[in-house]
């Protein structure tokens, strides 16, 4: 399964050809401003193995990934393929050195074609020199016969939900037709049965001889998928292990060097008045007759597949896409949301599923991203910015989501996700809403900070704070909510008080 180029490369480097390690690590050791990133770290990957690398976000797993993918350059050690030492200088060098890479957050050109996206500076030519669009098709959907992915190669990448652009950066990896295919939580925007896919998938590759690297917080899965993990932490490599040599609980202690003894810190909190109620809410073509209500002090959780519409009605909750009709009241008045901003103005607040597209403004500091939801607040007299009293209440806000960072300037594309997630709801936190909707708030997050984004809920909602929370991790759903309302297909199938939710009724409703 390797492609020619790749086998130049590799006669070319002087490669060991039986090496006990495909890809590995040693000594590596990487510095940003304020930060060390990776210390004197390890790594080894077998052939025909699944390596599943672990830690908390901050624990220099992507970091690491990013270097033996060509992204970034070691302070010090070495990297070595198949026994003999490698510098790669760049994605596109590590690529023809056979190691492809899958990005958590995605990286697709959105107003390009799915095949176009897959065989971007690869395209075939015509003899003329020109693209030939139509080889481009055929091979496209002969990659996707192998992989068993059911989409159309012409299809516009933006018209694709985020499950679908995740099959398609798989994709789009697969037919590099490399040695070694790291993924970095690939299955974060997933179905159970698109999962399932994905594993099928891995296996064939595993058997074919691809070493895979596998990051993910999902401990369910490292027991199905990988055959060892590495754990990381602080930047410092803990050890390594194989997955039937350990248990669920071993993992975590190694992963945050403590124990979790409660990952739903869930309390018994006085419900109040209804604070938020939505009555037929429709929105032409995405979702049709959605009602409930939500008091004070309570969560009601969202559950549903893929395309039930949890998030559309979220979004049009805040105003992002105005309602084509029905009602929203807050605290008993009928109130016009056609805007984020009229949301903001009536004490709700927002944290969208993708914190890349619709939440960080990467190219900002943490103090930028942090303040910008409260610029025309208080903070604000007589159009000038009182820029000492917010940089004040942001940095205590930091503090207290204990978002790892050296200061407040560094910008937030440097940060882990789970700590550009926790600058999002601190974000959000700084508006002291009353109605605060959480969309996926500890996707791609690790144990330890999904813990504290629980704790942090938990609070709000003793505090009287109305909390909807959307998440497709059905333990989530069922350890924080205090009753769960299930979608599907664009329609509410049914509530569950607390008491009796389980994970089967809830897919039974999901599924209805």
């Amino acid at each position: 399964m390797v492609s020619p180029t790749t086998m130049a490369a590799v006669r070319a480097s002087g490669a060991i050809p039986n090496a006990e390690y495909l890809l590995s690590a040693e000594g590596v050791r990487k510095e940003f401003p304020g930060v060390v990133a990776l210390d004197d770290v390890q790594f080894k990957l077998k052939r025909g193995s699944v390596h599943a690398l672990m830690g908390e976000n901050g624990a220099g797993k992507s970091t690491l990934m990013k270097i033996l993918a060509g992204i970034y350059t070691p302070d010090q050690g070495e990297v070595l393929l198949k026994g003999q030492k490698i510098r790669l200088k760049s994605p596109l060098d590590a690529l023809e050195n056979g190691i492809a890479m899958i990005h958590q957050e995605l990286n697709l050109m959105p107003f390009m074609t799915v095949a176009e996206n897959i065989w971007i500076r690869r395209e075939p030519k015509n003899r003329f020199g020109f693209v030939d669009h139509g080889e481009m098709h055929r091979k496209t959907a002969e990659l996707f016969k192998r992989l068993n992915i059911a989409m159309d190669p012409e299809t516009q990448v933006r018209d694709l939900s985020v499950a679908n652009r995740q099959m398609v950066e798989i994709a789009k990896a697969v037919s590099y037709e490399s040695d070694v295919l790291i993924m970095d939580e690939p299955t974060s925007a997933l179905t159970e049965r698109e999962v399932d896919h994905l594993f099928t998938i891995i296996r064939d590759l595993r058997s074919q001889g691809i070493g895979i690297v596998y990051i993910t917080h999902k401990m369910n899965e490292l027991f199905e998928i990988a055959d060892e993990f590495s754990v990381f932490r602080d930047g410092k490599y803990i050890g390594t292990h194989a997955s039937t040599d350990v248990t669920r609980d071993d993992i975590i202690r190694m992963m945050v060097g403590r124990e979790i003894t409660q990952m739903f810190p869930k309390e018994e909190v006085p419900i109040g008045d209804v604070v938020l109620s939505v009555k037929n809410l429709n929105l032409k073509g995405v979702f049709r007759d959605v009602s409930f209500d939500v008091r004070a002090g309570e969560i009601l959780g969202i559950a549903g597949l893929v395309g039930s519409g949890r998030s559309n009605v979220a979004e049009t909750i805040f105003g992002v896409t105005p309602a084509t009709s029905g009602t929203i009241s807050i605290n008993g008045k009928q109130v016009n949301i056609d805007s984020p901003n009229t949301a903001i103005k009536h004490r709700m607040a927002f944290l969208t599923e993708d914190r890349k597209d619709t939440g960080c403004l990467l190219i900002l500091d943490i103090l930028e991203n942090m303040q910008i939801a409260v610029l025309q607040d208080k903070f604000v007299k007589n159009g000038f910015v009182s820029e000492g009293a917010l940089t004040k209440v942001c940095e205590e806000m930091s503090k207290k989501l204990r978002v790892k960072t050296p200061n407040l300037s560094e910008r937030i594309e440097n940060l882990s996700g789970g700590n550009q997630q926790k600058v999002l709801i601190g974000r959000w936190l700084l508006t002291n809403p009353r109605i605060l909707i959480l969309d996926e708030p500890t996707r791609g997050i690790d144990v330890g900070a999904k813990a504290e984004i629980h704790r942090f809920v938990t609070e709000l909602a003793r505090d009287g704070v109305a909390v909807i929370m959307i998440s497709s991790e059905m333990p989530e759903v069922l350890g924080m909510s205090d009753r769960v309302m299930v979608m599907h297909e664009g329609r509410v199938t049914g509530f569950l008080d607390r008491a009796e939710a389980t994970q089967v009724k809830v897919m039974e409703l999901a599924a209805q």
